[in-house]
């Protein structure tokens, strides 16, 4: 674990014991096909949805109370934390009939975190921050806030922060041309906060950090600062990147568990797996619990099969997610996609790079999808989809 801002890392206790909220509200429409049953928190990073990851990280760190917000497909969330004792913490949830935005979500909990300096993270973040560092940055500067921010090659990409040689933040630009570009720091939606920083949240009222809370502390003078991690984050925000979160988790450049049993060198296997000797296996390849990999089936990583997948025989997958519950046919081959949960891809079937399938989908026996497809959910695909907009056999819209 690395941190920046001049401060020890200090992973598996805070400064203090501090709570905590996570923002998972979001729609995730850059995710589509794949949100189109499940919120943005909840897509599988090795087979572990990205907010559990974030969970696991606060309780790491001392965490023992965690406020979340809920908007889209809540239960799912829900069902799957509980009260977060199962994860060493005690979860808080409220549900948003209309949405507030980043800051007025928090701002739904000022009972609850208005006590005490208090952290924020993204629900979508992927990320190994060492947030007991930026608690001690914060409570160095005795700002009213502290960003968590992030170097980053194509500052056009995201919201940048500039600030002065101290690290206080003077301004801000939001994916600006990278000529025009002040900074390369962009805001990683991870912050510190004392409790005085809800007098700029209004009540049960959309707003949001970065266009109006922000902004008024500037111009009212208010201190705040950032603090520049160097350890791993992706926001998990788009198709690519969250294809490249996975691949990232598999080789080690963030620090999250994998599930199973490391069997051979990059080979993750999890509990209750039928692998048929035949199968030959190219690393880095994390297989989830309960699978069948059937005889002469080809695994190329990076790659991850998710929990209760069957393989059948001759298949070929390489560079895939494949998620839990999905199956792949006799002799059916996929490669650099997305597979989603329960798709199930016939004998012979052929899902070229790129292509993403979503929840509930058949692709019938000899169907073709093209590279950089997208597939919406519960569409049966009985010919190749071409062009930007097709239609499968029942009627349903496929995307490409």
């Amino acid at each position: 674990m690395r941190g920046s801002g001049g401060e020890a890392q200090t992973e598996a206790q805070t400064v203090q014991p501090v709570k905590a909220m996570i923002m998972a509200a979001g729609l995730g429409t850059r995710l589509w096909p794949l949100t189109d049953f499940i919120p943005k928190p909840m897509v599988p990073i090795l087979n572990r949805p990205v907010m559990e990851h974030i969970v696991r990280l606060l309780a790491r760190h001392g965490v023992r109370q965690v406020a979340a917000n809920l908007h889209y497909c809540p239960e799912a969330i829900l069902e799957h934390f509980g009260d977060g004792a199962a994860f060493d913490l005690n979860i808080t949830f409220r549900y948003e009939e209309e949405l507030l935005g980043t800051a007025g979500g928090v701002g739904n909990f000022r009972d609850l975190l208005g006590d005490d300096t208090f952290l924020v993270i993204s629900g979508d973040a992927l990320t190994d921050a060492d947030v007991s560092a930026l608690l001690a940055r914060h409570r160095a500067t005795g700002g009213i806030a502290t960003m968590a921010v992030k170097r980053v090659s194509d500052p056009s990409l995201y919201g940048v922060v500039v600030a002065d040689e101290s690290g206080r933040v003077t301004g801000f630009q939001e994916k600006p041309p990278r000529d025009e570009a002040l900074s390369n720091l962009c805001n990683c939606g991870i912050y510190a906060f004392e409790p005085r920083i809800f007098d700029y949240v209004p009540p049960q009222t959309f707003v949001d950090w970065a266009t109006d809370v922000f902004p008024r502390l500037l111009a009212s003078g208010e201190p705040f600062y950032l603090w520049e991690l160097d350890s791993y984050w992706n926001d998990v925000g788009n198709i690519d990147a969250y294809r490249q979160g996975n691949f990232d988790a598999l080789v080690d450049l963030v620090d999250v568990p994998k599930p199973g049993v490391e069997l051979a060198p990059g080979v993750w296997i999890g509990d209750g797996c039928r692998v048929a000797p035949s199968v030959r296996i190219t690393p880095p390849v994390l297989i989830g619990d309960d699978c069948v990999i059937e005889e002469d089936v080809s695994l190329v990583g990076p790659l991850v099969v998710g929990d209760g997948c069957t393989i059948e025989a001759g298949a070929a997958l390489e560079g895939v997610i494949h998620w839990n519950g999905s199956k792949t046919g006799r002799n059916a081959t996929a490669a650099g996609g997305i597979v989603g949960r329960g798709v199930h891809i016939r004998s012979g079937a052929t899902v070229h790079e790129g292509a993403v399938i979503g929840e509930g989908c058949v692709v019938e026996a000899g169907a073709v999808v093209p590279p950089g497809a997208r597939v919406a959910a519960q569409v049966v695909v009985g010919r190749e989809v071409r062009g930007t907009e097709a239609e499968g056999d029942d009627g349903e819209l496929a995307r490409s």
